[in-house]
């Protein structure tokens, strides 16, 4: 049976820090084992050198996709911390389209997962709107680090019980009957997500305009202070001054070591 010695966990976890920004402590190298113990068996090494090795040598970029998705938790359900929602549409909304002059609104999903929250938004978004929806680019970006949450979330298709949080009238007017127990999201709004893949801890992010909204949550909690410091203040620089951020419940934001405005838990703006 393989193990994992501490040299060889310090040596995997630099490698993830440094490259994705995911801090593990000591006290998760027995979890770490048992997510990959089977992928190294099946790959035929016997020692997590020989593997991390590979890990550093492989330029395709596929033994990383693979590692990634073991280790992260990607958790996430329909109307999840639901009073940022509500927040969003009561606030910001109002706000955005009273100011904003071009009839453009960028939201940005910095961690969307399987796609519960981008399609969350293009559902707010297309209540609110309504008829003058046809005047907006609202569409709503979606990016994550991992493949296999991306290609989850692209095809939009749910458990009948994973929607039950979601208002009646969204059930009947944005899903359609997949098969006998899954339903899927109407065209209408899965086009207005776009999934793209995207490493949080990239130096230059590729966006040619500022958003008025991001949603990052529940991403800190894998990073220490220092990264997550750095990355709230990435974040800062790609929104719209009068933009707002949201993080998730459990986490917070060093109000000495960056620059936004704390609004309420969780809810920070830039100005």
């Amino acid at each position: 049976m393989l193990t994992i010695t501490r040299k060889e966990f310090n040596l995997l976890a630099n490698f993830i820090h440094e490259n994705y920004g995911i801090h593990l402590k000591e006290e998760k190298k027995i979890l770490v084992l048992g997510r990959l113990q089977n992928l190294l068996e099946r790959a035929g090494f016997t020692n997590f050198t020989d593997y991390i090795e590979y890990l550093v040598s492989d330029r395709t970029g596929g033994a990383v996709i693979t590692l990634i998705d073991k280790i992260t938790t990607n958790h996430t359900f329909f109307m999840r911390e639901a009073d940022h929602f509500s927040y969003f549409r009561d606030n910001v909304l109002p706000h955005l389209i009273n100011t904003t002059g071009n009839k453009d609104l960028r939201i940005w999903s910095a961690a969307c997962s399987s796609g519960e929250e981008p399609y969350t938004l293009a559902m707010i978004l297309d209540e609110f709107l309504g008829k003058e929806k046809i005047r907006w680019d609202a569409k709503v970006l979606a990016t994550d680090i991992s493949d296999k949450v991306l290609n989850i979330a692209r095809a939009g298709i749910y458990a009948k019980n994973q929607i039950d949080p979601l208002p009646e009238r969204w059930k009947k007017s944005y899903f359609k009957n997949y098969d006998s127990e899954n339903l899927i999201l109407i065209d209408a709004i899965k086009n207005e997500v776009i999934y793209r893949k995207l490493n949080l801890m990239d130096k230059i992010f590729p966006f040619k305009k500022k958003f008025h909204t991001i949603f990052c949550r529940n991403v800190m909690i894998y990073f220490d202070n220092d990264t997550k410091n750095e990355l709230a203040n990435k974040l800062y620089n790609q929104l719209e001054y009068g933009g707002y951020l949201f993080i998730g419940h459990s986490e917070s934001l060093n109000r000495e070591a960056t620059k936004f405005k704390y609004v309420m838990p969780a809810i920070y703006r830039k100005e």
